[in-house]
């Protein structure tokens, strides 16, 4: 049988004719016609090449072979139902699912810590795949569903791909603690003096900071060119070099900063997922905690900064 060919609806009259043994209490049923119900029943009886059913004085007998195939054809149904409902509830205590997030080491270290304390009281059973998508790629793979979601700069401007800003940082200079320039005002001619440590997921190409300069005429000195933040900040312990990073890693990692002497654009983080999944119920719930949880970490940097002694506390 090439199911293909074969409208499932008529597996709905077909369990409603065995219920009600009856062709215009099986079409009240269903919905449809007496003479609708005897078309459908001509089309099952011709797919399975058998009568199904026998007209008798108690009605609409089912034959052997309706016999046989009742048990699988309401199974079936009852499976279909059940995952429509499933696909309109989402039940985070009893979910399994899986949900794979583009982002980089910087965007991990602020958002999974906060994001599994609050899924294993809330979704324990859920599993996150954390991993750097290429831009270029991401609408493809949101589209595909190989990709649930992306934490990426707003530079996506598909219109299938819908956005939310959850946090917005300003870049700082970085350096270690005892740094010869960490209590020291920090200057154009002092910033370009250093060596630098530039962060980029791309094998090439200039971050904003350089942009900026370059506007200016000048330049850094890039000695190092990593694509992860924990590691840069592993050599910057241990060195003289400095680089350019959201204030927030700066200060999360107990790095001395100073404000840039050029005017650098703010770091924006935005929440990416494709237009199919918006109004479904799992990807929307794993929206809402995302936000609401970069909301906090917002707000408790904020705190922070207006008390300092909360931070060291």
């Amino acid at each position: 049988m090439n199911l293909s060919k074969v409208d499932l609806n008529l597996f709905i009259v077909f369990d409603a004719i065995y219920t009600e043994a009856n062709l215009t209490r099986a079409g009240q049923i269903v919905g449809i016609t007496q003479p609708a119900v005897s078309n459908a029943l001509s089309r099952l009886r011709e797919t399975f090449n058998d009568p199904l059913f026998v007209r008798t004085a108690q009605g609409m007998v089912p034959t052997p072979m309706a016999q046989n195939i009742i048990g699988p054809v309401r199974n079936a149904l009852s499976l279909l139902r059940t995952s429509v409902q499933e696909s309109r509830i989402f039940t985070p205590l009893q979910a399994s699912k899986t949900f794979r997030i583009s982002m980089t080491d910087l965007t991990e270290a602020v958002i999974l810590p906060p994001l599994f304390q609050r899924l294993r009281r809330l979704a324990p059973a859920l599993v996150i795949e954390s991993f750097l998508c290429k831009r270029r790629e991401t609408t493809k793979e949101l589209a595909a569903g190989r990709l649930d979601f992306a934490v990426d700069a707003p530079l996506n401007t598909d219109p299938q791909v819908r956005h939310v800003k959850l946090m917005q940082d300003r870049y700082v200079c970085a350096m270690r603690p005892g740094h010869p320039q960490a209590d020291g005002k920090l200057t154009l001619d002092s910033y370009l003096a250093m060596t630098h440590i530039h962060i980029s997921s791309r094998r090439n190409g200039l971050g904003y900071v350089d942009l900026a300069l370059g506007k200016m005429g000048v330049q850094r000195r890039v000695a190092l060119r990593s694509q992860h933040y924990l590691m840069a900040s592993q050599v910057l312990q241990q060195t003289d070099m400095v680089m350019t990073v959201p204030e927030r890693f700066a200060r999360r990692h107990q790095l001395r900063h100073q404000p840039l002497p050029v005017e650098v654009p703010a770091l924006e983080t935005h929440l990416y997922w494709h237009e199919s999944t918006d109004q479904d119920p799992a990807n929307r719930w794993m929206r809402e905690q995302i936000i609401e949880l970069c909301e906090r970490v917002v707000a408790q940097d904020e705190q922070e900064q207006a008390d300092p002694a909360m931070a060291s506390a």
